[in-house]
C-alpha cells in the first residue's frame, strides 16, 4: 500500500461542516458549476499532488497525447484510495445526490440516487463498474486538456468535483479551467473559472437542467483546460461513479 502523509490521511471535519452547501447548490443549480474556495489548505494540497510521484497508489496513467485528449497526463487511484480523497467523496456526495435527484424530475429522467456514496457505489460494481476513477492530472508548459465529459460508463453521477493543487502566477501561468454550456439552437457559451490553489470546483459532467419557456431542458456540459504557458500544474479530480 502507497505512503500517505499525515496530511493526505487527514481532513478536517471543520473544513469539510463549513462548505455553504445553500450557496454551492444554488449556483450550481443555476449555472451548471460553482466554486467551493479554500476547501483544502496548501499543506494538503502539496502532499496530495506528491502523490503522483508514488505509482503504487494508481491503477493505471494516461498519457494524453496518445490518445488525442490533449498533452499532459494523468494517473487514476487505485482501492483503496488515499483516505483525504474518500472522505471528500462521501461527504460531498450526499447533497449533491439531493440536487441530482432534482435535476432527475425537472427533466423527466427515470431513478433516483441513493443518499450515500456506499449505496451508489454498489449500484456501479452491479452494472460492471468497479474501477475507481479519482485523478491526478499533471500539466507542464505547453500542455492542454481537450473539451470532453467524463462518463466512463451507463450509470454516471452527474456532478463532479476538481481541486486546484498548484497556486496560479507562482507554480504556472495559463492553464486556466474552462467549462462550455451548450444549449439547443444556440452556440456553446464559455466560462473560465478562477481557481487558486486548494480552491475547488464543483460542475455538471454531461448537462443540467435550464429553465426554458417551456419548461426545462438539458444544457449540454465540457470541461478542459486552456494551455498552460508556464510552470506546472497539479489537479485532483473527483469523480463519484466508477468505470468499466
Amino acid at each position: 500500500m502507497p505512503r500517505q502523509t499525515a496530511a493526505v490521511r487527514s481532513m478536517p471535519a471543520s473544513r469539510l461542516s463549513a462548505i455553504d452547501w445553500d450557496r454551492a447548490l444554488a449556483d450550481l443549480d443555476a449555472a451548471g458549476h460553482a466554486v467551493v474556495p479554500g476547501l483544502l489548505d496548501a499543506a494538503k494540497c502539496g502532499a496530495v499532488a506528491r502523490l503522483y510521484d508514488q505509482p503504487d497508489a494508481f491503477r493505471s496513467h494516461i498519457v494524453m497525447q496518445r490518445h488525442g485528449f490533449g498533452q499532459g497526463e494523468y494517473r487514476y487511484f487505485a482501492y483503496p484510495l488515499p483516505e483525504l480523497v474518500t472522505r471528500l467523496r462521501e461527504t460531498a456526495y450526499p447533497p449533491l445526490a439531493r440536487l441530482a435527484n432534482t435535476w432527475n424530475e425537472r427533466l423527466g429522467a427515470a431513478g433516483e440516487y441513493p443518499p450515500t456514496l456506499a449505496a451508489f457505489t454498489a449500484q456501479c460494481h452491479a452494472r460492471g463498474q468497479t474501477r475507481p476513477t479519482p485523478l491526478l492530472l499533471k500539466y507542464g508548459s505547453g500542455d492542454y486538456n481537450r473539451l470532453h465529459q467524463d462518463l466512463y460508463g451507463d450509470l454516471y453521477f452527474p456532478v463532479q468535483l476538481v481541486v486546484l493543487l498548484s497556486e496560479p502566477d507562482r507554480d504556472f501561468t495559463g492553464g486556466e479551467f474552462v467549462l462550455t454550456e451548450l444549449k439547443p439552437r444556440m452556440q456553446s457559451r464559455v466560462d473560465v473559472v478562477p481557481l487558486r490553489q486548494g480552491d475547488a470546483c464543483l460542475f455538471a459532467v454531461n448537462h443540467h437542467p435550464a429553465r426554458g419557456t417551456r419548461g426545462y431542458y438539458r444544457a449540454g456540459m465540457r470541461h478542459g483546460v486552456s494551455q498552460v504557458r508556464s510552470g506546472h500544474r497539479m489537479t485532483l479530480g473527483v469523480i463519484f461513479h466508477d468505470a468499466r
